[in-house]
């Protein structure tokens, strides 16, 4: 009995621990798919008010999936052959003081996010940023640069229908014309980028490096092994812009999604298949659980009378509020079954990429690397000033200006019919 006893005892530990260990994944899962996990319960928790049947097969919008997957694909395997850093590097390369550096990497971070989404700007940019300016001794702008490059991600990619994802499901679903789709950004695309540079402008001091900067170019560049191995990368590059230049086109609807969509995985089967693997299926299947909520909801009589008259009232003031709570792309999602007309949510929705730090979920990224580069550089008196509730606050600072005044010029200017 008593060795029983203790066989069970000494058993017991290891069970423990598995448990534990699956608590330790489940706890890394959530925290690494918080939004993911949200979108699920949401969609989950309207289900009771509307059972499940055939009209939930029409809530998916499959071109929009299909081109955010290929869009999301081709922008990783851009990046594994190093093309968006190339590009940027040479770029801030020109520039040798820290206000045109910090210009000209919020200025890459806006024209990135016109074709390769918000949050892959951020990705690919942010370390270039903190590398660059730590690099020359300008640490103290880095906090800054962070939050223009994120102001930029969020309000650059506006202008065009596959710059960020809620574009390219509301110029989808409203089957918007592309040049109604310029003419309605036009303004507070102009806007937000004439704040970027005055603020890049009157908040960054032309300070000179404190280290000379390192050439673009490595010494071994010129080497056969190297040159050859450049080639290959342009090579492959160029044909991603290629596949990436077909995909635009089908969002355009110049060609048949099925047939951008079979070439991009085609290709990165043969040439790519870790960017294939890295492609954030989250974010697709996190559209997809928006698709059930906002769908369900749609169907709940008391939620479609509330905000059917809301959206009637001022839909771009409710679109840009609903932003700020549930960030902006569940709120293009949810609020298109209640527009009327898309030209003030379609505003709505881009300009509420500024505010709170949930109104875009791109900007989780950049108060998450900021948190990264502070902590590897605990020697930088500079950057130990700001601690990550300093930088919430000046962020949330800049970026509430930035939204109040995009505000009152898209009501004072009437942009999508405000």
């Amino acid at each position: 009995m008593m060795k029983h006893a203790t066989r069970v005892q000494f058993d017991a530990p290891p069970a423990r621990g598995v448990f534990a260990s699956a608590r330790a994944v489940t706890g890394r899962f959530v925290r690494t798919h918080a939004v993911l996990v949200v979108s699920a319960v949401a969609a989950l928790a309207t289900v009771p008010f509307v059972p499940p049947d055939a009209v939930y097969l029409g809530y998916f919008d499959l071109k929009t999936l299909a081109c955010l997957f290929s869009i999301l694909a081709l922008v990783g395997a851009l990046r594994n052959v190093g093309a968006f850093e190339a590009v940027a590097r040479r770029a801030v390369a020109r520039f040798s003081t820290c206000r045109s550096a910090v210009a000209a990497l919020v200025a890459a971070t806006l024209v990135v996010s016109m074709v390769a989404t918000n949050d892959m700007a951020l990705i690919m940019l942010l370390p270039l940023s903190a590398a660059t300016l730590l690099k020359a001794g300008w640490e103290r702008a880095l906090p800054f640069a962070f939050i223009m490059q994120n102001l930029a991600a969020n309000l650059g990619g506006m202008i065009l229908p596959f710059g960020n994802p809620q574009n390219l499901y509301l110029f989808e679903r409203f089957a918007i014309p592309p040049a109604d789709f310029l003419a309605t950004m036009a303004l507070p695309f102009a806007v937000s980028v004439l704040l970027i540079a005055v603020c890049c402008a009157v908040f960054v001091k032309p300070l000179p490096a404190r280290i000379p900067s390192v050439p673009v170019e490595a010494d071994n560049a010129s080497t056969p092994a190297v040159s050859a191995q450049s080639s290959h990368r342009r090579a492959r590059a160029a044909l991603y812009a290629a596949l990436l230049a077909l995909v635009i086109a089908s969002v355009f609807r110049l060609v048949p999604y099925p047939v951008a969509l079979v070439a991009v995985i085609a290709a990165l089967a043969l040439l790519d298949r870790l960017a294939l693997r890295a492609t954030d299926f989250g974010l697709l299947l996190t559209f997809a659980c928006f698709f059930v909520f906002a769908g369900n909801m749609a169907r709940i009589p008391a939620v479609e009378a509330v905000l059917s008259q809301a959206m009637q009232q001022s839909a771009l003031l409710v679109s840009a509020g609903a932003s700020q709570i549930i960030s902006n792309v569940p709120a293009a999602v949810l609020l298109s079954h209640f527009a009327t007309d898309y030209h003030a949510l379609l505003v709505g929705v881009n300009i509420g990429g500024a505010g709170t730090l949930v109104a875009s979920l791109a900007s989780l990224i950049t108060l998450n690397h900021f948190r990264i580069v502070r902590a590897s550089f605990p020697g930088r008196p500079e950057l130990a000033r700001h601690t990550s509730r300093t930088f919430l606050a000046q962020f949330t600072l800049y970026n509430g200006v930035f939204l109040v005044i995009l505000l009152v010029v898209c009501f004072a200017f009437s942009c999508g019919g405000a």
